[in-house]
């Protein structure tokens, strides 16, 4: 297990500011794991989304701004569509990416990007990262 829950140090705000910020209730989900098995990138992240809402259920900052997870959603939507309790999880992950960037900390930096990969990469691409990896 990479996260050490822990029981005291449960974040009422953090999780009032993903359901300001979603729209969502994530309370609701019962760990029936429907997201995580239909989560094509589950082979690139670090905690599956099941976990991931059972640590925002806790409360647990802490473990959340350590996962990788929220970063390579691709946004599919495959998980609230299969959902049971149509959980939009694509809209927390976003909730919990935009917390991040709001306090100015970028998920890559530009200025670290190759010339050459500046060049080659399609341009809608880039604009797409930035939006989502930059603040």
């Amino acid at each position: 297990m990479p996260f050490k829950i822990s029981r005291i140090n449960i974040d009422e705000q953090l999780r009032q500011k993903v359901k300001e910020i979603s729209g969502e209730n994530f309370q609701l989900c019962y760990q029936c794991g429907t997201c995580s098995g239909s989560c094509p990138m589950s082979e690139q992240i670090t905690v599956l989304p099941r976990r991931i809402m059972a640590l925002l259920q806790l409360g647990q900052r802490e473990a959340l701004e350590a996962a990788n997870t929220p970063w390579v959603c691709a946004s599919c939507n495959m998980c609230m569509v299969r959902c049971p309790r149509g959980i939009d999880i694509a809209r927390v992950m976003e909730s919990l990416r935009q917390l991040k960037l709001r306090k100015n900390v970028n998920q890559i930096e530009p200025s670290n990007i190759k010339k050459e990969d500046i060049e080659n990469l399609p341009q809608i691409a880039m604009v797409s990262g930035f939006r989502k990896l930059t603040s």
